[in-house]
């Protein structure tokens, strides 16, 4: 799922407050440098998340029978396969 920068910022935000509020993180560097390492590992989540649906996507398509994307049948191998691949990266537990 692709975020627009702001909302990306935006959750940074808000979750370099909640940290704070919480007492979860003492900075021990200025604010800004903090959000964008926040932002760095949502984007990098973000990417990953989309390449694990690119190769989903890809071996839905390989099969010989055409399977309709939204179909009952997609969405359970989508979800299967999905799953089998946040396994593979080590991404489940």
């Amino acid at each position: 799922m692709r975020l627009s920068d702001d909302k990306i910022s935006h959750m940074s935000h808000i979750l370099f407050k909640g940290l704070i509020e919480r007492d979860a993180i003492e900075p021990k560097e200025e604010e800004g440098k903090i959000r964008h390492e926040i932002r760095r590992v949502i984007e990098d989540e973000l990417k990953v998340g989309e390449d694990m649906d690119e190769t989903v996507r890809r071996k839905l398509q390989s099969f010989s029978r055409k399977i309709i994307e939204g179909s009952p049948e997609w969405e359970v191998l989508y979800r299967k396969f999905y799953t089998e691949e946040e396994v593979r990266r080590g991404r489940s537990s």
